[in-house]
């Protein structure tokens, strides 16, 4: 893992780029940070995870949209961070539905529907829980874990 910089989630929703892999001592520290991802640009697991969580907890969407596209992070390439994970994402009606492993049903279990399979994920990540913390928050990958 080769981290060039750190992303962190802005208390005004904006998601900002710190360029140093020591960054995040400083993003720790300051008030106005809400949540850090490290980056690395080879881990694409990791941009999905920003994405994703980002995403979840309030981060500006067309910021979201502009990273995604940045990365290549589309609907088509969705289907292999949700299949490393076991997040099952099917089209219901006009909108994609993200589901966890241990799905049961929609009343039962938590569930995620957006226009964009990033979307239908971050508000699986929402229904499981998904908080913001800078050191020992869950992640998208410990709720669907611990909800299986």
């Amino acid at each position: 893992m080769s981290i060039q910089g750190w992303y962190y989630l802005h208390t005004n929703g904006d998601l900002i780029f710190k360029p140093h892999p020591e960054a995040a001592v400083d993003i720790r520290d300051s008030d106005f940070a809400r949540h850090l991802w490290p980056m690395d640009p080879d881990d694409r697991e990791g941009a999905w995870k920003i994405l994703v969580e980002a995403h979840a907890l309030g981060a500006n969407h067309a910021r979201v949209d502009e990273l995604a596209a940045k990365w290549g992070c589309n609907n088509a390439d969705a289907d292999n961070y949700a299949g490393r994970l076991g997040v099952t994402i099917q089209r219901d009606g006009d909108a994609w539905c993200a589901t966890g492993p241990g799905f049961q049903d929609i009343q039962s279990s938590p569930v995620g529907f957006g226009g964009t399979k990033l979307e239908a994920m971050a508000n699986l990540a929402r229904a499981l829980g998904m908080s913001s913390g800078k050191m020992w928050a869950p992640t998208f990958r410990d709720l669907l874990k611990k909800a299986a």
